[in-house]
């Protein structure tokens, strides 16, 4: 990816999870750093953004969750299978 970047093949990248996004986010670094390379090297790029796992942070989205949970409560509440059970 950062060599599609640096050549430009790749116009922009949106990364919404990081594999190892664990103790980078949320974190204060402002003392140490990023001591992971290759995220600190796609940071440089101005046509890059990371979050850190918000993509499902809108207002669209959090109301389908609410739905869903819900459903799947009434669900269970009726002894019904709501079709999002893990088996």
């Amino acid at each position: 990816m950062i060599d599609g970047l640096k050549n430009g093949r790749v116009g922009y990248l949106g990364l919404d999870v990081y594999e190892e996004e664990e103790g980078v986010f949320f974190e204060d670094l402002s003392s140490r750093g990023i001591q992971d390379d290759l995220l600190a090297r796609l940071l440089t790029f101005p046509n890059v953004l990371v979050t850190a796992h918000q993509g499902f942070f809108t207002h669209e989205a959090l109301q389908a969750i609410a739905r869903t949970t819900l459903a799947n409560i009434s669900a269970f509440e009726h002894g019904r299978r709501s079709g999002n059970e893990l088996c």
